[in-house]
């Protein structure tokens, strides 16, 4: 009897210690899928947000509000001008602003590129500020951009922002293309066009020759863009535009300059055409949302005190925050910022995103080398 019994309990503890191995060996097993997708999910993270820096702010009118940018022109510099302008938005108004560029195989920014990834955040931004030219974004960014735009959501647009868009490789989105000439005629030309008010048609003077004097509208110098604008200058040169066609409200027209100073004589030849406008767009069966553009916005621009003033006031206005707006707001540079004077040769190479991140590094740095024009 004794033996029996002993049998049975050795038995039965042998059956507990081989069930409890074989749950843990089980559960081991079922619990190796979750932990590779988190690590999964933690490096798609890490890759993304290789694109971006993200400046907070901690106090001012701005906390608690977003604002998304997005740079990647060959020429005029905005991997320098829109992260300057971050900074001086979230360090002194306390906006959370994140600065999203287009990269290299390497990492590195590469002016133009299509390589351009996390535009998720703007399915919670409150404004997109977009300085591109010619892109060619993924199906997975293009929807970002297309829900934020069907929302209404308000834009502020530099220069190459009227031909932002040149689709080769994803025709779902070649309506947004600057040429776009196909069967929905409310995109005829593309994005630039339907937001903005105008898609790209021709340089008017000669680009880097010849720079330009905003003339404020006698009609409108007391809108809350131009408050406290004075003489805003540019040195990039104007464009052959007429936003006036699509119901655009011009704030400022351009003097063609005769030189490249805020002083050159202007060029009689050239009546002022439109130099910075707002307008309310609207995608087919989307909401209605704020615009504000200008055709300039190259790095050096910003040097002009007048001229970086509008563009932050514009920001403010397209935000629906213009009430805010005051004529002696600080505008000041937030940390070094010594711009690459614009042009198709060249740029600053080997920096990354995360080298411009926090409020003091350089903007720009690296070493500038020569890149290939267009043909």
């Amino acid at each position: 009897m004794m033996k029996i019994l002993c049998s049975t309990i050795c038995f039965s503890v042998i059956i507990f210690i081989f069930g409890f191995s074989g749950k843990k060996q089980m559960a081991d097993i079922e619990s190796t899928p979750a932990i590779a997708k988190a690590d999964s999910a933690t490096s798609v993270n890490e890759d993304i947000d290789k694109y971006r820096v993200v400046y907070k702010g901690t106090s001012g009118v701005g906390l608690g509000k977003n604002i998304v940018f997005i740079a990647s022109d060959h020429e005029y510099r905005s991997e320098e001008s829109l992260p300057a302008l971050a900074r001086i938005l979230a360090k002194r108004y306390g906006f959370t602003c994140t600065v999203i560029w287009a990269l290299d195989d390497k990492g590195y920014i590469l002016p133009g590129s299509s390589n351009l990834r996390g535009l998720d955040v703007l399915d919670k931004a409150d404004l997109m500020v977009i300085f591109t030219r010619f892109s060619d974004f993924t199906d997975e960014e293009m929807q970002h951009i297309d829900n934020y735009l069907k929302r209404g959501g308000p834009v502020v647009g530099f220069r190459t922002a009227t031909h932002a868009f040149h689709i080769k490789n994803h025709p779902n989105w070649a309506h947004y293309d600057f040429a776009y000439n196909g069967p929905v005629k409310e995109w005829n030309k593309g994005f630039g066009k339907i937001v903005l008010g105008e898609t790209w048609v021709d340089h008017y003077g000669t680009n880097h020759k010849q720079a330009t004097k905003l003339v404020i509208d006698d009609a409108q110098k007391e809108h809350p863009v131009m408050r406290g604008v004075k003489n805003p200058w540019a040195q990039s040169g104007a464009y052959l535009v007429h936003p006036e066609k699509m119901n655009a409200t011009v704030l400022a027209r351009c003097e063609v300059l005769n030189g490249m100073t805020p002083d050159s004589p202007v060029d009689t030849t050239k009546k002022p055409l439109a130099a910075a406008w707002v307008r309310t767009y609207q995608l087919p069966g989307g909401k209605s949302g704020r615009a504000f553009a200008t055709v300039h916005g190259a790095s050096e621009d910003l040097l002009s005190k007048d001229f970086r003033r509008m563009t932050i006031n514009a920001i403010f206005w397209a935000a629906g925050m213009e009430d805010k707006i005051k004529a002696n707001s600080n505008i000041d540079f937030v940390g070094p910022y010594k711009p690459t004077t614009f042009n198709f040769d060249g740029y600053k190479a080997n920096v990354k995103p995360s080298d411009l991140a926090g409020w003091n590094s350089l903007i720009m740095p690296g070493e500038m080398v020569k890149i290939k024009k267009d043909k």
